[in-house]
């Protein structure tokens, strides 16, 4: 049973940063996604940002394009997303997921971290 475990998410002004990390308890397949979701009140869970193994390969949603940066480190079984120039829109709770083997859907969730950006 594989466990995500995030952490790093807070309280920041508009315009900050913020590093959110994600450890995976173990490694399923040799080959499989990790990603960041985010929920905002009141709206649906959207995706933030995926990162491929053992590829590198980075996806990003429109609206966080050049201001987030997901990044991995295989020895720790961790991924990373380093959040740059936030806005009060990037406020929400932010989950980490993976999906193992690529294609069987986000399967494992983690608990989710809350960031809060403040004007």
């Amino acid at each position: 049973q594989v466990q995500l475990v995030e952490s790093g998410g807070g309280l920041v002004q508009a315009g900050g940063s913020l590093r959110l990390s994600c450890a995976a308890s173990v490694r399923t397949f040799s080959t499989y996604y990790m990603a960041w979701f985010r929920q905002a009140p009141g709206k649906e869970r959207e995706f933030v940002a995926r990162i491929t193994w053992p590829s590198g390969i980075t996806v990003y949603a429109d609206s966080v394009k050049g201001r987030f940066t997901i990044s991995r480190d295989n020895a720790k079984n961790t991924v990373y997303l380093q959040m740059n120039s936030l806005k009060l829109e990037d406020t929400a709770v932010y989950y980490c997921a993976m999906d193992s083997p690529i294609g069987s859907g986000y399967n494992y969730w983690g608990q989710g971290t809350q960031v809060t950006v403040s004007s």
